[in-house]
């Protein structure tokens, strides 16, 4: 496919807001791709060169780019960053100094040829690196047509916004065998477990349907985490799912760990599929020392530890972990236990489907005794009595609450299911518990935050039948100033020109500032409420939920879909002790 071609399907996407006509397109250029060029184009259509988990970045700021777009079209950099001013975006304003420099090629670039250039631009390292991708950016640009730069500049800074989630390209995905999302859940469930994009679009090309529901676990790809549901009474639990195992939860970094013996390699990788390896030395040496497989991908918890006390830190300590730089010193300063608790590949053998307690065991046999990992401790119950005296222990230890474990249940990858419950403190009358909400959008700021730029934060929920985030509430409490100022750097990174197609938003609460849904904060708020303005879970009679007084605890590590679900919210409201919804 010529890459103009495929540049002229990006200007349609991002002319439409409908995700109905967004599968169709999308869909359409599917259809069109061979199987030897799917994966790069797929990439290139999610703004990047490589699936999300591969740390592979461009490392140009816009003013590089500038010297880039000088060199390509020989104009000064100051004209460059006038047109940019002028445009507010240094895609479009390329694609303006293209046209009026003559640079209105009919390119014969493909797609293939292009990814292959961004993909050196961005592994170009070392001594001089910066001058090389500057001169490489150059080279590209003078090779294409004025559309086409316009969206190279805009993958290159991560700025390619076409409003469209992973769950649209997998109905789109559908809709190319025969028009119809019939075979959506078979898509879905593969990227699960392989949740990149590139190659399972390959793969459906190549091998089809069949080809998918074959798709088994790798050894370095990440698998979308489980989630659990909540409830909040032992008497809802045992109803719920009978005899099980309960765990405490512990409030540290949710890790899966991907070994390999013969490699002699560890990958950690976070909630949102970050690389998380270099942060945590620790924890890599711990794993090779103590891992008896060949190759496995397990679940734990990583959670600061006072070897003087013998008791865990809390988060807001743990936390100081998750650093770029320094991370020898505080590695020692801070020291990590990595607390396992599932596993789901070991040996060449995929374990999501087998039964709980049995993954427990292979767990508790493939964890040796050591100083950094450990198997998290276990009560199997049958009785409401037996949960409740387990989670009033968890409490007194000063943690968050317990998970209930299903003993039959399989571990549902990237969904939330009834397999894994969690019980937290919530009592009538006042919210005891967090939410994580994604940022929407803001408002300017007024009064001393005038100067900020920033004043308010639009918060939603996910909702996953729907595939789309609603409002929960506008929230301006609970960051000091130079937080503020610090949010608003990276809220600017992500915005948008108009509301993304998937908000649902009530026009009593549009913001000044659009943003793609990328940031999750974890809020606490007194309780929550009923509200016509708040999109939430809105019903019949046009009532939505909306939280009261909430504030910021912290930054989450989580991607957006992950994010407290609208029926979350509702199970939330019903344990306050409100009317029945």
């Amino acid at each position: 496919m010529k890459f103009s071609h495929f540049c002229q399907v990006l200007s349609q996407l991002e002319q439409t807001s409908s995700r109905n006509q967004m599968v169709v397109i999308l869909s359409g250029l599917f259809k069109n791709l061979r199987p030897e060029e799917t994966a790069e184009t797929i990439y290139l259509l999610q703004g990047r060169v490589a699936p999300l988990y591969e740390p592979i970045e461009f490392g140009l700021s816009d003013k590089l780019l500038v010297r880039a777009i000088s060199k390509a079209y020989e104009v000064e950099n100051s004209a460059v960053v006038h047109q940019q001013q002028k445009l507010g975006d240094l895609g479009k304003a390329t694609e303006t100094i293209a046209s009026q420099r003559g640079k209105n090629v009919k390119s014969d670039q493909s797609v293939f040829q292009v990814h292959a250039r961004l993909f050196a631009i961005a592994k170009t390292s070392g001594l001089g690196s910066v001058d090389k991708k500057i001169n490489l950016v150059g080279d590209l640009l003078s090779l294409l047509d004025p559309l086409s730069v316009r969206f190279v500049i805009r993958i290159v800074l991560d700025t390619l916004r076409l409003g469209f989630s992973d769950m649209t390209m997998i109905e789109a995905f559908s809709w190319s065998i025969d028009n119809s999302k019939a075979h959506k859940l078979i898509i879905e469930s593969a990227y699960n477990i392989r949740p990149d994009l590139g190659q399972i679009a390959t793969i459906l090309k190549k091998d089809g349907i069949s080809g998918l529901r074959r798709l088994q676990p790798s050894v370095n790809t990440p698998i979308l985490m489980a989630r659990g549901e909540r409830l909040t009474s032992g008497e809802d639990i045992i109803n719920k799912i009978g005899r099980c195992a309960l765990e405490h939860k512990v409030d540290g970094f949710r890790l899966q760990i991907h070994f390999s013996k013969k490699r002699d390699t560890v990958r950690l990788f976070t909630r949102n599929l970050e690389d998380a390896t270099v942060m945590y030395p620790d924890v890599v040496e711990g794993i090779k020392q103590q891992i008896n497989a060949a190759e496995a991908i397990f679940e734990g918890e990583a959670v600061g530890y006072n070897e003087k006390s013998g008791q865990f830190l809390p988060f807001q300590e743990t936390v100081q972990r998750k650093r770029k730089y320094h991370i020898e010193e505080k590695a020692l300063e801070i020291p990590l236990k990595l607390i396992c608790f599932d596993v789901l590949y070991k040996d060449g053998q995929t374990l999501l489907s087998r039964p709980y307690g049995e993954r427990r065991k292979i767990l508790e046999d493939m964890v040796k005794s050591g100083p950094v990992l450990s198997v998290i401790e276990e009560k199997v119950v049958e009785t409401p009595e037996e949960v409740k005296v387990f989670f009033q222990d968890a409490v007194t230890r000063g943690l968050e609450g317990i998970f209930a474990k299903r003993l039959d249940g399989a571990y549902q990858a990237g969904a939330r299911g009834w397999n894994w419950i969690k019980y937290k403190r919530s009592y009538a009358g006042r919210l005891e518990d967090t939410l994580d909400t994604v940022i929407m959008g803001y408002d300017y700021g007024t009064g001393k935050r005038t100067s900020f730029g920033i004043g308010a934060l639009l918060l939603g929920v996910y909702n996953p039948k729907k595939d789309r985030f609603e409002t929960i509430s506008k929230m301006g409490t609970g960051l000091t100033d130079i937080e503020w100022k610090e949010m608003r750097q990276k809220l600017d990174l992500l915005k948008v020109s108009e509301k993304p197609a998937r908000y649902e938003v009530d026009k009593a609460q549009t913001v000044d500032i659009w943003v793609n849904p990328k940031i999750v904060i974890q809020v606490r708020a007194d309780e929550i409420t009923r509200s016509p303005v708040h999109t939430a879970g809105k019903d019949n009679q046009q009532l939505g939920y909306a939280l009261r007084f909430p504030r910021l605890e912290t930054i989450r590590d989580k991607i957006p879909e992950d994010a407290s679900s609208v029926a979350e919210v509702i199970s939330i409201y019903k344990a306050q002790g409100k009317q029945k919804v």
